[in-house]
């Protein structure tokens, strides 16, 4: 059996005080290290998934999805050891994106990893949920045979959301509420404050790693989630990230 530790996070691009968020984020990633960090709002030319990846002593391979403008978008992280096949694509409408690799493990699993990131204003659950049909789609024309999926990102849609039904409806589970016996309350806002944070919508949980095939959950965790212990308003994000361990096989 192999064993996966997973991780995501939407890092928010370089808005709201990224010079110090930056601290805290490589402070968490060095010690979370995991084995696959799906990253969401990533500024390519500003190389934040490169400098967020190298935070610890693992070295990453980078898979990139652009989202609306080629320097900007999902980026999901490989532990080197693992390797991973090109990411491919796929354009969501709206400025979003789904990024797709295999991940072949040790044992001899194979796993598909999604990192994508949903429609984000609060009257359009119907586009959202539109979005999700459309990348469980994309899922079901891909033959190439795997034993587990794993689905991961800000989906931007309460657990009240058609999308969040829609992903159960699939087969889909949610790595955090099976391993909990629910959802977090609140994935958004972290308490981040700075000029530019977002306040529409109210606090919930907003971001997923959903699983489906031959795996267990092993534990979940809310991750990347303390504040600067001299500043309470300074997190690394305005999202908490999500972790989760996986037995795979």
């Amino acid at each position: 059996m192999d064993r996966l530790h997973v991780a995501t996070l939407n890092i928010r691009n370089l808005a709201d005080r990224w010079p110090e968020r930056l601290t805290l984020l490589l402070a968490d990633m060095a010690a979370l290290q995991p084995d696959l960090l799906g990253l969401q709002e990533v500024v390519y030319v500003l190389q934040q998934d490169r400098i967020i990846g190298a935070a610890g002593e693992t070295r990453y391979e980078i898979g990139r999805a652009w989202a609306g403008r080629p320097e900007y978008g999902n980026s999901l992280l490989v532990r080197s050891s693992l390797g991973a096949t090109p990411a491919d694509r796929l354009d969501l409408g709206l400025a979003r994106s789904a990024l797709r690799v295999r991940v072949t493990l040790p044992g001899g699993s194979v796993v598909r990893v999604v990192v994508t990131h949903l429609h984000h204003l609060v009257p359009d659950a119907d586009v959202r949920d539109g979005q999700a049909a459309a990348l469980l789609d994309w899922l079901a024309a891909d033959r190439e045979p795997v034993d587990a999926t794993i689905v991961m990102g800000d989906f931007n849609a309460s657990p009240s959301e058609p999308t969040h039904a829609r992903m159960a409806a699939a087969g889909f589970r949610s790595a955090y509420a099976v391993a909990n016996g629910a959802e977090p309350a609140v994935t958004w806002p972290s308490g981040l404050q700075g000029p530019a944070i977002d306040t529409d919508g109210d606090p919930a949980c907003l971001d997923y790693i959903w699983v489906d095939g031959a795996v267990r959950v092993a534990d979940a965790r809310l991750v990347f989630d303390r504040p600067d212990p001299d500043d309470r308003g300074l997190f690394p994000s305005d999202h908490l990230g999500i972790a989760t361990h996986l037995e795979i096989g």
